[in-house]
């Protein structure tokens, strides 16, 4: 009996492979377990997910066998995909992760997608950009690859972060277009230099929800990238508060905030003479997700 088993061990195919990891990864209450399945073994035969289906019939080696069954025990212990494999689409591009930065969300490419279309006007020179918190890179590149004119700049308080990020520059041939500096917030930032567009993904998740995220989240990314102190407003406020200062006259800046976040963010512009407008844009859930400030032309 155990000298058929092994046979049949030696012998299993793609197909098989997939099926049993599938059932697997349900059992234990992974998340699209089929797709789940179908990437990490593209990925650990080096080819994409539709190679799988027409070489449906391969048997699989014992080493490829091995490094497959490596994922999936990494997967079961609840690490995203995106760090099992080391990298994430995003908009246009793909990005390398690591456990350093947060993996980027669809929610973020709306604001992405916002930023274009509301990217000012000045013909007479190039725009200045930048992107705070950058984390992978994921906003400032997919911007720099979309839109190439501007000046793009970003910055991040984390090292190892920007490390990434400008890998992931370099890997989509935007490195030359954007200059990646440390900061926290506008620390390092001269108000001598006016932006006409400030971006940023922040954190704003309440403390105390941090460790009731699912186990991907809470016990593999950032923690300084999802924490947004007591009420999950405290960066928030700080980039609301201190941007009219790093903004040209009618400039933008636009924040990615939770999905419940619009009343306390449109209370923070109350009664602020620097902020003549602010908008909202919502996710593909129809939540508030991207606040849209506009700098008055005064002062």
């Amino acid at each position: 009996m155990q000298k058929q088993i092994l046979q049949k061990a030696l012998q299993w195919t793609i197909l098989d492979v997939l099926q049993w990891t599938a059932d697997y990864f349900s059992s234990h209450y992974i998340d699209s377990p089929r797709l789940t399945a179908e990437i990490l073994l593209a990925e650990t035969l080096g080819i994409d997910r539709v190679g799988l289906y027409v070489r449906f019939d391969q048997p699989l080696s014992e080493n490829e066998r091995n490094r497959f069954r490596e994922m999936v025990k990494r997967r079961i212990q609840r690490e995203p995909v995106a760090y099992i494999t080391g990298r994430k689409d995003f908009w246009k591009i793909t990005l390398a992760v690591t456990p350093d930065v947060l993996i980027p969300r669809p929610e973020t490419e709306i604001l992405v997608e916002t930023a274009l279309e509301t990217m000012p006007d000045a013909p007479e020179r190039p725009l200045c950009i930048l992107d705070m918190g950058t984390g992978s890179g994921a906003i400032v590149i997919s911007l720099a690859h979309s839109l190439p004119g501007p000046r793009y700049f970003a910055s991040d308080i984390s090292r190892s972060a920007l490390r990434i990020a400008f890998g992931n520059a370099v890997l989509n041939n935007v490195s030359d277009r954007i200059a990646f500096f440390a900061s926290r917030w506008f620390d390092a930032v001269s108000p001598s230099f006016a932006f006409d567009m400030i971006v940023s993904n922040p954190p704003y998740i309440p403390s105390a929800q941090v460790p009731h995220l699912p186990p991907e989240i809470s016990h593999y990314e950032p923690a300084q990238a999802l924490d947004g102190d007591r009420d999950g407003l405290r960066d928030i406020f700080i980039l609301v508060s201190q941007a009219p200062g790093f903004l040209s006259p009618g400039g933008l800046l636009l924040l990615e905030i939770g999905h419940d976040q619009k009343p306390a963010v449109e209370g923070m512009v109350q009664d602020h003479p620097d902020w003549a407008d602010l908008s909202f844009r919502q996710d593909y859930a129809g939540h508030e997700r991207v606040a849209v400030f506009t700098r008055s032309s005064g002062n």
